[in-house]
């Protein structure tokens, strides 16, 4: 038996299967999509089966055997293998990287180095060995192995001392694979004798064991095992007192793997069915019909918001549940928050396993593996949840399909909902995207136009439940409260609106997409601006901590109290961050209860969860934060929200920016008035004349999707073509774009008469981040085209240059954003 695997080095020229031969006691284990340790040159690596054969091309003598199976079931299916060679040709990246962000990070396995005692090393010691030299070879002999890092944590060894045994033969240096992570392991207690001989055995200790008498009483009450850890917690006695019980033959204690469950802590009542409205019931029978059929349809789920897209989902689930089938659905990052875990587990209990990144690494990896092992036949997570390893998969959801956060950042720069109908193709279910805001490539496709049948099927929910009205949204021009004397960052309207609530003790969500205290800082003698030495962007104020940050690559430093170019005290923060709006609403309504949420309030594990359970209880007036605010969230109390300002949104340097601004304001619009208690909206904005904020204002999709489209269709921008950028960076900008030239003319050579559109290779709109200067090269074409093929074969030709001048390259087909 032969092994085609892919090895864990993700460059080109080692991207593709190597051959090794499978020794006789690893067959039964081996299957396509095992994770194997392999010799590759000087080193083990993790690789990937992609191929078992009988047969190879290679010479025999020369093959090198798999030094062992990492895992008791093949890690991937083979239908998750498949699919990573179409995105490697899709997305113009290394098939180790498609196959290794399907894994969870627990198991990414990465090469150590082994320091084993040679074989025969005698018990005495030999002449001339040091004392640490001793000690070093004992550990590694009663270890079996011992890494470096091992014994510098015990001080036992120098640099030196290492290499002197290494020279003298003494020690050996082993190389193998390790995973990050392994599965957790506890010892449960059990009895080993009857009940009749555990009373006996009471009745035989002495007065004073009192500990030892509490354990044997709690097992005779429990004929199931229990943890040891629970037992002592318990009973408050120390393990030593249980292993003692054991010693005298009367318990076994037994090691067992269990789950680090993320949820073992909390409770989810079950809940029932909805009723449904009829546009709840037309929507669910068109997709029951589609998973009934087998029928890989795709549908667009347009509802506004408060509409019930949620018990669609959660019925749609059900039925396909009842036929045997999986499902996997997908929600943003921001908007997995515990109200939206609690529905799905309060509905599905323990059939559902959740993925997403506030979850440790062992968390993670043990809600993958309920996936693997079939205990489970929900996923409910962010983007990387799409690769769940399912093998009868009946539905996918995509729920806020508009989002960005569906779009992978790092190489495989792939999108969710792409992976989603690859998959959907391949197990015959259909592919729901859900949105109030739908992006305008699905709803173009969802559209008929000149003729054309839309390759996406339009599900319309646009009343909310039980007849709820949307919020009405007042405008308010910032322009004319300057003018009136006011200026404060809240217009007299908000400002009234927020007192209203306090007043009537209810809710208001406060957005404003900008972490920080402040913009920028500026002298106002000269115009200096703080900027970062790395990257050619202004520094944010942070207040707390009264220092300056990039948020590209991490850089601070403190505040200057004067300008470091005219040496003048005039230097001053300016714009507005969410640190602002907290302090100057404590200004303005003293006692005013304030939970603020953003990257700095929620980096914690668990802080996203505690601020929203917080604001739920009613703990905080005012929810005040960027994006995270914006969606997912239900509070009956929330009766106002406002935008401290829209504008952020709209002059980002971007052909999506109208679009993103549109559906950010619609989102959070749809935080108020979703209960009993009626809303109020109130958008501030130097620019109340944009299309977006006055189709954002009158809940008009339909208006904004048409001027949108139009302006679209004039630039040659998607959905009337596709996009690929290739984005390029380097110490020196000479060589940059020398580079970046000739990678330019090759594509247009490929390309031939081919419609292609190339523009650049020129600077990007942010030219330099870490010391690295960037340029970029985009490209508008026609559906159908083979342009990654042509991209992927310029680059090829472009090797040796690349391996020498080592600029780093990457390429995104279908870019969401253009910085």
């Amino acid at each position: 038996m032969f092994a085609r695997v892919i090895v864990d080095v993700p460059s080109r020229q080692t991207d593709r299967p190597f051959d090794y031969r499978v020794p006789a006691h690893l067959r039964d284990w081996i299957g396509v999509g095992s994770r194997v340790e392999v010799p590759f040159g000087p080193r083990m690596l993790q690789g990937i089966v992609t191929e078992l054969r009988s047969d190879t091309d290679q010479s025999l003598d020369k093959l090198k055997p798999v030094s062992r199976v990492l895992d008791p079931e093949p890690a991937l299916t083979p239908e998750l293998v498949e699919l990573a060679f179409w995105m490697s040709g899709t997305y113009v990246c290394p098939v180790i990287g498609c196959l290794t962000a399907m894994l969870p990070g627990a198991i990414k396995a990465k090469e150590r180095r082994v320091l084993v005692a040679v074989d025969g090393f005698p018990g005495d010691s030999p002449s001339g060995l040091l004392p640490d030299q001793e000690a070093v070879l004992s550990l590694a002999r009663s270890r079996g192995g011992v890494t470096a890092e091992q014994l510098m944590e015990r001080g036992l060894a120098s640099a030196e001392t290492l290499r002197d045994l290494l020279r003298r033969g003494w020690l050996r240096e082993r190389r193998e694979v390790k995973d990050q992570l392994k599965a957790k392991k506890q010892l449960f207690v059990r009895r080993r004798v009857s009940e009749e001989e555990l009373r006996d055995a009471l009745a035989g200790l002495p007065a004073r064991s009192t500990s030892q008498r509490r354990v044997l009483e709690a097992v005779m009450r429990t004929p199931e095992p229990v943890a040891m850890a629970d037992i002592a917690a318990s009973l408050q006695v120390s393990p030593q007192t249980v292993r003692a019980l054991a010693a005298k033959g009367w318990l076994d204690l037994e090691e067992r793997e269990v789950y680090r469950d993320p949820y073992a802590s909390r409770t989810f009542a079950p809940t029932a069915p909805l009723p449904l409205t009829e546009e709840q019931a037309a929507a669910l029978g068109a997709i029951e019909g589609a998973v009934r059929g087998r029928t890989p349809e795709r549908f667009l789920l347009h509802g506004v918001t408060g509409s019930g897209k949620t018990e669609v989902y959660l019925q749609a689930i059900a039925a396909c549940l009842d036929m045997g089938r999986e499902a996997i659905v997908l929600v943003p990052e921001i908007a997995l928050t515990p109200q939206m875990v609690e529905r799905f587990k309060g509905r599905f209990g323990a059939r559902v396993a959740v993925l997403h990144s506030r979850l440790s690494q062992g968390e993670r990896y043990d809600e993958w593996r309920k996936i693997a092992r079939g205990e489970a036949c929900v996923a409910v997570g962010a983007r990387s949840a799409v690769f769940a390893p399912f093998t009868n998969l009946g539905l996918v959801i995509i729920d806020e399909e508009h989002e960005a956060s569906y779009k992978q950042d790092e190489s495989p720069k792939y999108h969710a909902a792409e992976i989603a109908a690859w998959r959907c193709r391949q197990h015959g279910a259909p592919l729901v995207l859900g949105s109030a805001t739908p992006s305008m490539e699905t709803y173009f496709a969802a559209s008929p136009r000149d003729g054309r049948r839309p390759s996406v099927r339009l599900l319309r929910m646009p009343t909310r439940v039980n007849g709820r009205p949307l919020p009405p949204v007042h405008i308010v021009d910032l322009r004319e409260e300057l003018r009136s004397g006011n200026r404060s960052m809240f217009s007299n309207r908000l400002r009234d609106a927020i007192a209203a609530r306090l007043e009537r003790r209810e809710q208001a969500v406060l957005f404003l997409n900008r972490r920080g205290y402040a913009t920028f800082v500026m002298c106002r003698s000269c115009g200096y601006v703080a900027g970062c030495p790395h990257c050619d962007i202004s520094l944010t104020y942070h207040q707390r901590a009264s220092a300056l940050r990039c948020h590209y690559c991490g850089h601070a430093e403190r505040l200057p109290l004067e300008c470091p170019d005219c040496g003048s005290s005039h230097i001053r923060h300016f714009g507005t961050g969410t640190q602002r709006v907290e302090e100057e609403l404590g200004r303005a309504f003293p006692g005013i209860r304030v939970i603020r949420m953003d990257v700095d309030t929620t980096g914690e594990k668990g802080a996203h969860e505690r601020l929203l359970d917080a604001f739920k209880s009613e703990k905080a007036d005012v929810l005040l934060g960027t994006q995270m605010v914006a969606k997912g969230l239900d509070f009956p109390k929330v009766t106002l929200v406002g935008v401290v300002t829209a504008d952020t949104m709209l002059n980002i340097p971007d052909f999506r920016s109208a679009e993103r601004s549109f559906q950010l304001l619609t989102q959070v619009a749809g935080r108020a008035g979703r209960h009993e208690w009626p809303g109020e909206v109130i958008i501030q904005t130097y620019t109340p004349e944009h299309y977006a904020v006055r189709a954002a204002a009158m809940h008009d999709y339909e208006g904004f999707a048409a001027q949108e489209l139009q302006s679209r269709r004039l630039n040659r921008y998607p959905p009337y073509a596709k996009l690929a950028l290739v984005s390029m960076s380097h110490e020196t900008p000479a060589t940059l774009l020398r580079i970046g030239e000739r990678l330019a003319a090759l594509i247009r050579e490929r390309a031939g008469a081919a419609p292609l559109e190339l523009m650049g290779p020129v600077a990007s709109p942010i030219p330099r981040i870490k010391d690295r200067y960037r340029f970029q090269i985009l490209l508008k074409f026609a559906a159908g085209l083979p342009v990654s093929s042509w991209i992927a074969g310029a680059l090829n030709d472009l090797e040796e240059t690349i391996r020498r001048e080592k600029p780093q390259i990457a390429v995104d087909m279908n870019p969401h954003t253009l910085l």
